[in-house]
């Protein structure tokens, strides 16, 4: 296969931070479900000893979507950040050089 090599000069910093959004939600998802599991533990454990449920499964719910939500925008953030270096500290020293093939 041909390949052809290519230099990546500058990133556009809101893409490369909605891609860090969309990677913090995915993160945050799976952080929150883990929560989740953990917090059914907890709540299990306190309806027990204390014969109610009450505040365990409400803050439960609240912890898996402020998880979700802080993922999508701390990867926003980090993802503008990370373009944002990239673009002043590698633009000037010629970029990142790729290779790639050309399908046929």
């Amino acid at each position: 296969m041909a390949t052809t090599e290519y230099t990546i000069k500058k990133l556009g910093v809101m893409s490369v931070a909605w891609f860090g959004a969309v990677i913090g939600l995915v993160v945050g998802i799976v952080m929150a479900l883990i929560g989740a599991v953990a917090g059914g533990a907890a709540a299990t454990i306190a309806k027990s000893i204390s014969g109610s449920i009450g505040i365990g499964a409400t803050a439960g719910v609240g912890i898996f979507i402020a998880l979700v939500l802080l993922g999508g925008v701390f990867g926003l953030i980090c993802g503008a950040i990370v373009a944002g270096i990239y673009n002043f500290a590698l633009g000037p020293a010629n970029g990142i050089e790729i290779e790639l093939d050309i399908k046929k």
